[in-house]
C-alpha cells in the first residue's frame, strides 16, 4: 500500500497543480480525515459521508483537468462526476455487502451522496458569502475550514442519530 501512495503522489508530484491551493489542501485534508476515521472506528455512515466528498472533490479535479486540455463533449461534467462517484462501486465488491435500507438504497451509498451534497453546497455557501464580501475571503482557508467544518458537522449528526 505505502508502494502504491509513494507512486500516486510521484506521479502528482511531477506534474503543475491545476487548482487553486485551498482546493488541493481540502484535497488532502479530506482524504486524510477518512483514513484516520476508518481506522479509528468510526461508524461505516460517518465515514461515507467523508468519502462522498471525497469523490465528489476527485470529480471536480477531473473536470478541472479535462478544461486543461480543452476537452469538452455534452454532459462532460455529470459524466465524469458519475465516473468519479461510480468508484464506490468497489467497495460493494470488495468490503461491503449491498443492505438496502432507505427505500431501495443502502445506507452507506445514501451517506456517501449527502456527504457530497453537504461538500458542494459549502463551497456555494463560501462564494455566496466571499461575494458578500467584496471577493475577499473572511480568513485564511476559509473555504477549507467551511468544508471540513460542515462535513463535520454531518458526520456528527450521522453516527450520533443515523442508523
Amino acid at each position: 500500500m505505502k508502494k502504491l501512495l509513494a507512486f500516486v503522489f510521484g506521479i502528482f508530484g511531477a506534474t503543475n497543480v491545476f487548482a487553486n491551493p485551498a482546493c488541493a489542501v481540502c484535497t488532502v485534508a479530506i482524504g486524510a480525515t477518512l483514513t484516520i476515521s476508518r481506522k479509528l472506528g468510526v461508524c461505516d455512515n460517518a465515514v461515507a459521508v467523508w468519502l462522498g466528498a471525497f469523490l465528489v472533490i476527485l470529480g471536480y479535479w477531473a473536470i478541472k483537468w479535462f478544461d486543461n486540455r480543452n476537452w469538452h463533449f455534452f454532459g462532460r461534467n455529470a459524466v465524469l462526476m458519475l465516473l468519479s462517484f461510480s468508484t464506490i462501486g468497489t467497495l460493494y465488491i470488495s468490503q461491503l455487502k449491498y443492505q438496502p435500507c432507505y427505500w431501495i438504497i443502502d445506507a452507506f451509498l445514501l451517506w456517501a451522496i449527502v456527504g457530497g451534497v453537504v461538500y458542494v453546497l459549502s463551497q456555494k455557501l463560501y462564494e455566496f458569502m466571499k461575494q458578500k464580501n467584496n471577493n475577499h475571503a473572511h480568513f485564511p482557508f476559509e473555504k477549507v475550514v467551511m468544508a471540513l467544518g460542515m462535513l463535520f458537522i454531518t458526520s456528527f449528526i450521522v453516527s450520533k442519530f443515523a442508523m
